[in-house]
């Protein structure tokens, strides 16, 4: 059997085209979903797969309409393989795992979810280092302003227990205690 899935981000967009190609591909049940692909619970995407049996092919218009990215592609196909079933895409036929070239597809497809981690990584930290040298602050908020943490001290060298000073902030004990390193 030949299951469709058809998939739209937004509300504008129509599934009509991508249904009309997933029938003329000859796709004997389709399942529709108007759900961002960034969202890694997309219901009917569930719900194919696990119609899955061995044998059956999933089928979609364009890779971008099952999957945002490399990663998420290759946990798609791992869990449409555990089923004993295929994967073909309409727009991008050498994404075809019944063809005897499925080993080597999924092995490019492996490199370049790789190559797309590593990219990331390096994304993130050179925004982190550009941030920081704009003098931004990674963490969160400290829950005294700087005039409240020197008002917080006084009080405990005057004689206040860190009980009574946490309650004067509406602080935790632990709070003032990190103040003091005690």
């Amino acid at each position: 059997m030949i299951y469709g899935y058809a998939r739209v981000s937004t509300n504008g967009q129509d599934l009509a085209q991508q249904l009309a190609q997933l029938q003329a591909a000859g796709c004997t049940k389709i399942y529709r979903e108007k759900l961002s692909g960034a969202s890694a619970e997309r219901p009917q995407l569930k719900r194919a797969i696990g119609a899955l049996d061995p044998g059956d092919v999933l089928m979609v218009s364009a890779i971008d309409r099952l999957a945002r990215n490399t990663r998420d592609l290759l946990n798609i196909l791992h869990a449409v393989k555990e089923a004993g079933a295929g994967f073909r895409s309409i727009a991008e036929p050498m994404v075809d795992t019944t063809s005897q070239f499925a080993d080597v597809i999924i092995a490019v497809l492996g490199i370049a979810a790789s190559y797309e981690h590593a990219r990331i990584t390096e994304r993130t930290a050179a925004g982190r280092t550009q941030a920081r040298a704009r003098g931004v602050k990674f963490g969160r908020r400290t829950a005294l302003t700087p005039h409240q943490q020197a008002e917080a001290l006084r009080k405990l060298d005057a004689g206040d227990t860190q009980r009574t000073v946490a309650a004067l902030f509406n602080v935790s004990q632990a709070t003032i205690s990190r103040l003091t390193g005690r």
